[in-house]
């Protein structure tokens, strides 16, 4: 049984928001003018989705409140990278899908934060990568349950 000030837990917790603050930093840098990581995150994620998703689902699926998705949507709506459209059978839901120019933007940051994940990635080693991962993924679905 570990006590609430168990020096690894804390360690552990402190690389991890460390790391998240650096590569944040890292990758806001190298995103093209104007794109914010959390437009990035959506456009990805719609990207690979292939379909639409309701604000409430994305919501979910980035932990974040209805508002803050709504703000990011509103940006990207603005911007032209996203299309938003009334749920046919409910007027009170609406339904988001990446489009054509969202795409474009969604593949010209990843081609500018690419070779910094790749370096990243080469400098840990590909194997070591490998071994933390289950470990991480782990981490995040024992939050996520929470």
């Amino acid at each position: 049984m570990s006590s609430s000030n168990d020096p690894l837990a804390i360690a552990l917790f402190s690389e991890i928001f460390m790391a998240d603050q650096l590569a944040r930093n890292r990758l806001s840098k190298a995103l093209p003018k104007g794109m914010e990581i959390s437009h990035f995150s959506v456009l990805n994620h719609l990207a690979r989705a292939g379909e639409e998703r309701a604000p409430a689902q994305l919501a979910r699926a980035f932990h974040v409140t209805r508002g803050a998705m709504t703000n990011t949507l509103s940006k990207l709506e603005w911007a032209g990278h996203i299309h938003v459209r009334p749920d046919w059978d409910d007027a009170r839901r609406k339904f988001v899908s990446i489009s054509p120019a969202g795409r474009r933007a969604r593949d010209l940051a990843l081609e500018a934060i690419a070779p910094i994940i790749g370096e990243t990635v080469d400098a840990l080693g590909s194997e070591r990568v490998r071994a933390v991962l289950p470990v991480l993924r782990e981490l995040r679905m024992r939050l996520e349950s929470d």
